[in-house]
């Protein structure tokens, strides 16, 4: 038996007037979901418990088994995990996204978010600008490491926690009030942007029409996590495929295996096909009993705040993911259970993760069961079913209930 999760990132939204007051996953068209639907367990599923904030963190511990009250201690950490930082136990993990701040104002309080992924910079242009922060800014007991795109990591050493808030969470409003009380990072923020305004890349991008990469954004302060190994707490070989650090970093800390896929960057274009081809090959060649594919795009236009490309990367996942995995898993002979969900909500109208419950399938390929005519969010809620307790969904993809 094979088991596969296709995680799909923040896809869970709201009715939108848009579209006739329904979601983009009810406006995709996903056949081979759609085939699975009626024949599949679908349900609810509480993947943030009551009271956590709704980040990819928590919610992607939930999914993947990990109680996020026992074992969260800060998302930067899992991220740092991915990268090879050797983190020290007094050590703090901030993450530093590299965004986009309108430039007509003269202070920088008065600055205002346009774009927490500056135009989902590329790895390439975001290390030339990390350099440049690294010569700029570091100082004894910081230091800064290149990560993917626009999510990158500062490390204080013998730090401390403190409350900082993600910049995907105040797009288009005024910064003053979300900056750091710590005037070491507050100061270093000032500073980044004073680098980077000027720096002849951002000039560069602006000529093409691009969002400048302009100030550093730290958030998502932690200390180093200590994840159980999958493998014994589940008694399953598993690999991850993901193009994002943080979930790469979590298969890290359970000692998962990372698969890396060419051309798979985190964004719209993603290499969906290459993801699916790779999962098939772990569980049918390369011995592993679980494949996690996490797919980026959906949240990322969540954040957009463009339903019509949060379609596209859903009927793009449904096409190139969901309808080849099961088919060449088939044609192997491979008898397996594959689960579909996102791991929270990106609604479109706020732009930012929510903690609402999302959607799930889970389909079997040796038995059908009674499901719904399609699969989307409402079908999930009149389905009657509903977990409440999400880091225990994966025992049931596991049959362990």
């Amino acid at each position: 038996m094979k088991y596969i999760i296709a995680l799909c990132d923040g896809m869970a939204d709201e009715p939108l007037e848009e579209l006739g007051g329904r979601t983009p996953l009810q406006a995709a068209k996903t056949p081979n979901t759609d085939k699975l639907a009626p024949i599949s367990e679908i349900g609810m599923v509480r993947t943030v418990p009551l009271g956590m904030a709704p980040g990819s963190d928590t919610a992607n511990l939930s999914v993947i088994g990990y109680d996020p009250r026992e074992y969260y201690t800060g998302r930067s950490p899992l991220e740092a995990l991915s990268i090879g930082v050797d983190m020290e136990p007094a050590d703090v993990a901030f993450r530093c996204n590299i965004v986009t701040l309108t430039e007509e104002q003269e202070n920088y309080e008065d600055r205002v978010i346009v774009d927490h992924s500056s135009d989902e910079i590329s790895t390439e242009d975001a290390a030339v600008l990390i350099k440049a922060l690294k010569e700029g800014l570091e100082r004894e007991g910081y230091e800064f490491y290149v990560g993917t795109s626009y999510r990158h990591l500062l490390i204080q050493k013998e730090g401390r926690v403190v409350d900082l808030t993600a910049p995907h969470d105040i797009l288009t409003r005024r910064i003053g009030e979300y900056l750091p009380a710590d005037p070491v990072l507050r100061e270093m923020m000032e500073k980044s942007y004073d680098i980077l305004s000027a720096h002849p890349l951002n000039l560069e991008r602006k000529s093409q029409g691009k969002n400048p990469a302009n100030s550093a954004w730290f958030w998502g302060a932690g200390t180093r996590p200590a994840l159980t190994s999958f493998e014994e707490k589940f008694g399953k070989k598993g690999a991850m495929i993901s193009a994002v650090d943080l979930l790469k970093g979590i298969a890290v800390g359970a000692g998962m295996h990372n698969i890396t896929v060419e051309g798979a960057n985190g964004g719209l274009h993603t290499n969906y096909a290459g993801k699916a081809k790779a999962a098939v090959e772990a569980l049918t060649q390369e011995g592993y009993d679980f494949a996690y594919i996490h797919v980026e795009a959906p949240d990322e236009m969540g954040h957009q705040g463009s339903f019509e490309n949060k379609i596209t990367a859903i009927e793009r996942i449904d096409a190139h993911i969901i309808g080849p995995v099961a088919e060449m898993l088939e044609e192997a002979g491979e008898d397996f259970r594959m689960l579909i969900l996102p791991d929270h909500p990106t609604p479109v109208r706020v732009r930012t993760h929510t903690g609402n419950p999302v959607p799930y399938l889970l389909y079997d390929s040796r038995s059908a069961v009674q499901g719904m005519p399609s699969y989307d969010e409402e079908s999930a809620r009149v389905s009657g079913i509903t977990e409440e307790v999400g880091h225990t969904l994966i025992s049931h993809l596991f049959e362990q209930k």
